[in-house]
């Protein structure tokens, strides 16, 4: 596979990143703070946050901004969280209705703690926003549910247009950088994401130590269990304390692994430097 050769704390040229400007960037980081909600594009150090923001999208990020897992790739703060705010709901739908967005993208941190792991909160959640905002489509980028399905299907029952679930590495890697995660056990949900008929989405990080066979491998999975829509974005570490980055993948990879994904069968498959899993979203509704 095909490096940079340069330190792997030193980032190349491809993967500079803009601060995020401009009015709309105000006008959605204003919503999001009045409205006291929260998003993965700043609680998970997104490199998009300035084009997505720009565009007056955003992924919101439901049941508070705390995470019952420690995986060593992700920003998310980590440790107990605080009661579940059941009036969250009602102001995400109201701050999508606001943004007057087309497409919405909402995700959650791992709530362990909670019976149904947040299953409840996550289908009242969809149901208010898709009944405040009549014609937008919706990607759901949910847990694991500890693959329990009655859990998934209060998820499936409410209608988004995408379910995505992510792998995030290849199945030798996975014990390293997930924690309670398990990489069958995702291809189990994503499976039953797919028998559903609903659009079934995964993604993957490159440049923690994987091989081309292992990535070739990990599309072969996704596609075994009928995963239509692949992200392959590059892993950046956010702090000193998560793991290492191992490589910088060149572009031209990201190309290659888009074009053997298609090859495939994947309906969509955005992989780049700074792709990131709801990255151009509204795309993979099609």
């Amino acid at each position: 596979m095909e490096t940079t050769k340069q330190n792997s704390r030193i980032k190349p040229d491809w993967l500079k990143i803009r601060l995020p400007l401009g009015e709309n960037v105000r006008k959605v980081s204003g919503i999001i703070k009045e409205h006291k909600l929260h998003t993965i594009c700043t609680s998970g150090s997104c490199p998009n946050q300035a084009e997505c923001w720009g565009a007056g999208t955003a992924t919101f990020m439901i049941l508070g901004d705390v995470c019952t897992r420690a995986c060593k790739f992700c920003d998310v703060k980590t440790g107990r969280p605080g009661p579940v705010d059941i009036m969250e709901p009602g102001r995400i739908a109201k701050s999508i209705s606001l943004l007057k967005l087309k497409h919405a993208v909402i995700t959650s941190v791992d709530r362990d703690d909670l019976e149904d792991g947040g299953a409840s909160i996550w289908a009242e959640t969809i149901r208010l926003t898709k009944e405040k905002n009549p014609g937008l489509t919706m990607e759901v980028l949910i847990p694991d549910f500890n693959g329990i399905h009655k859990h998934i299907q209060e998820v499936i029952d409410t209608g988004p247009d995408v379910i995505s679930h992510n792998m995030e590495t290849v199945r030798r890697l996975t014990p390293e950088i997930r924690t309670k995660a398990k990489y069958d056990l995702s291809l189990k949900v994503l499976e039953f994401i797919s028998q559903s008929g609903i659009v079934c989405k995964s993604g993957i990080m490159l440049g923690l130590g994987e091989t081309e066979e292992e990535v070739i491998q990990t599309m072969d999975d996704l596609r075994a269990v009928d995963v239509q829509v692949m992200t392959i974005g590059q892993y950046l570490q956010p702090t000193r304390n998560h793991i290492e980055v191992k490589e910088y993948i060149h572009p031209d990879v990201f190309k290659k692994y888009e074009e053997i994904g298609l090859s495939k069968g994947f309906r969509f498959v955005e992989s780049g430097p700074l792709v990131r899993s709801s990255y151009h979203a509204e795309k993979h509704v099609r």
